[in-house]
């Protein structure tokens, strides 16, 4: 599959977790990116065309409910399928983000045949 996807996390060790699955799920390992904060990840999609960003909501810098908010008032970057991975489970924020245009969201810990399933159903391919 020639998807390109972001994975956005503060923490190292779940980026390469969620890496893991992407690649289960057919998606070659150089069309995987990587981005410890929102900031980072907006500068990833300057100069990378994205699909898919599997985004965290809780990190430093620039958290993912500001990530979400900024790439969906970019209408350059309308095409961007976000999905917020994350532990966050506060209602009126993950209500708030799907404002922003998130699609789906998948609650941490989870298993890694419900990610690869959720990025199937996104990009609108079987795996």
């Amino acid at each position: 599959m020639s998807c390109n996807v972001l994975i956005v996390d503060d923490s190292p060790i779940l980026r390469r977790a969620v890496s893991k699955v992407v690649k289960l799920a057919g998606i070659g390992e150089d069309h995987i990116h990587e981005a410890g904060n929102g900031q980072e990840a907006l500068d990833v999609l300057e100069t990378v065309w994205i699909d898919l960003v599997l985004l965290d909501l809780n990190m430093p810098v620039m958290d993912g409910e500001e990530f979400a908010r900024r790439v969906h008032e970019n209408k350059e970057l309308g095409h961007v399928a976000i999905v917020v991975v994350s532990t966050e489970s506060n209602k009126e924020r993950l209500e708030r983000v799907r404002s922003y245009g998130v699609v789906e969201s998948l609650h941490k810990p989870f298993e890694p045949e419900d990610l690869c399933r959720l990025i199937s159903k996104v990009l609108g391919v079987k795996l």
